[in-house]
């Protein structure tokens, strides 16, 4: 009988092609009809495993989900960036592959990183969605978000409305 091991782990250089292959499938999944065609495309290709690579060497965390030893999701975080905010700690992106999604790993992968940032000060915690990504809207308040703000987000041509949820411990 073989057995599947999941973990979290911070991410290394070496995933830099793995995120970006995440990055791409979920983006296309999750904002599909939500951001204009050719501006998704733009951010996509932008985001490839060169800048991953140099995402890595910020110093900003970033934590994957591996499930069976293949990356499957990420989620960057750290001090939130947005002073308006009541918020310590912010999960800046959040993705897993569609063909992972909606079996529980996202909540495994969320609760990890917001203890992560509980232990290095963060009591409470941001994270910004756009309005119409309804999934995701839908995850942050089943895992207990409040929605305490709400936004526009350029994205090529078009400001887009988001929202954020904060998170207390």
């Amino acid at each position: 009988m073989s057995e599947l091991v999941t973990g979290i782990r911070h991410a290394k250089p070496a995933d830099a092609g793995a995120i970006s292959r995440v990055f791409d499938a979920a983006w296309r999944e999750a904002y599909g009809g939500i951001i204009p065609g050719v501006a998704l495309e733009r951010m996509i290709q932008r985001r490839g495993p060169r800048w991953w690579a140099f995402s890595l060497r910020r110093g900003r965390p970033l934590a994957v989900l591996d499930v069976g030893k293949k990356i499957v999701g990420y989620a960057s975080y750290g001090r939130c960036r947005d002073r308006a905010l009541p918020a310590e700690g912010e999960v800046d992106e959040l993705y897993l592959a569609p063909e992972y999604q909606g079996v529980g790993l996202g909540r495994r992968l969320f609760r990890a990183v917001l203890n992560d940032l509980d232990h290095r000060g963060a009591r409470s915690v941001a994270v910004w969605s756009l309005s119409q990504n309804e999934r995701a809207c839908a995850f942050y308040e089943h895992m207990g978000g409040r929605l305490v703000a709400r936004g526009k987000e350029r994205i090529g041509p078009d400001a887009l409305p988001k929202q954020a949820y904060l998170f207390e411990r």
